[in-house]
């Protein structure tokens, strides 16, 4: 099994702009999302994606996924399908110097004004570089989940953050 381990921060400022080797917009929606298991349509730029994703047993930390290409075409097709309420972001990947890439979004839309950035890591405790953008650790904080950032949008939240 695909297992995803990543931490989630806040992000303090927008230095990460500067640092970013490569942005893109993305556009994704959800056929079905609950009790921590998502279905999740994505456009990334001119490609699609379908991915599926399991409950997080540990916290958030790390979960189940799998994800494939699918044609642009079908993506469209798929976003028909999808529950009310889109996420709408630019994602920013930043290198850092111990090989660890940043992916950074930029939420647009109802979440306008937040901006989240996550790390892959092979293990629950690998040791990453940290850099100078990131803000709090929300590893964990369903809030800041893009599934539930489409039914409740971060302008309803935002002051309780």
């Amino acid at each position: 099994m695909a297992q995803e381990i990543e931490r989630k921060f806040r992000v303090r400022d927008d230095s990460f702009k500067a640092l970013a080797y490569e942005h893109t917009r993305i556009e994704q929606g959800y056929i079905s999302s609950g009790k921590g298991h998502t279905v999740r349509v994505r456009i990334r730029g001119d490609r699609g994606y379908l991915t599926i994703k399991g409950p997080s047993r540990d916290g958030g930390l790390s979960r189940y996924e799998f994800e494939t290409e699918v044609a642009m075409a079908d993506a469209r097709e798929l976003m028909q399908l999808c529950e009310p309420g889109m996420v709408q972001k630019e994602r920013w990947l930043v290198r850092m110097a111990d090989g660890h890439v940043f992916e950074v979004d930029e939420f647009f839309g109802d979440n306008e004004g937040l901006v989240m950035a996550e790390v892959e890591l092979s293990a629950p405790d690998e040791p990453f570089q940290r850099p100078d953008f990131l803000g709090d650790e929300v590893t964990g904080d369903r809030r800041y989940y893009n599934a539930h950032l489409r039914q409740y949008p971060y302008r309803l939240w935002k002051g309780e953050a």
